[in-house]
């Protein structure tokens, strides 16, 4: 798998409501910002992913502009993506976000990880996500 599929992967999962931290590396350094939040380290982004696969459902997520670059062992990319849910909790229960956003990261390759092919060629991970807002100009 390229760096690209998983960018993609990473967007049907978010769309069907499946783990997301997997696509992660197991990593004290990984980070992860969201449109209002900031996940330190592996352990932060798992449980912070799961919380809002708990909390949301009925996803959009719609990739308008994705670039990737990839090299042997990292690769990065961007992309303009609509996306939006519905909240499942708390005073938001019902209510329908949606967001033009900006999205930004870098991937590594894992030799090794649950998800990882044997055919040798490597598992792509996320180091770093980064979602925000896109501000009209």
């Amino acid at each position: 798998m390229n760096a690209e599929r998983t960018v993609l992967e990473y967007y049907d999962a978010l769309r069907a409501g499946e783990s997301l931290h997997p696509y992660f590396a197991e990593e004290d350094g990984a980070v992860k910002f969201g449109i209002s939040e900031r996940l330190d380290g592996y352990e932060e982004i798992e449980n912070g992913l799961r919380e809002q696969t708990e909390t949301t459902t009925d996803w959009t997520v719609e990739s308008h502009d994705l670039v990737v670059t990839e090299r042997e062992r990292t690769a990065w990319f961007g992309d303009d993506v609509r996306m939006a849910w519905t909240a499942l909790e708390d005073e938001d229960e019902g209510v329908r976000h949606e967001f033009t956003t900006r999205w930004s990261g870098c991937l590594e390759r894992h030799e090794h990880g649950s998800r990882a092919p044997s055919d040798g060629t490597g598992d792509w991970r996320f180091v770093s996500m980064h979602v925000s807002v896109a501000r009209d100009l």
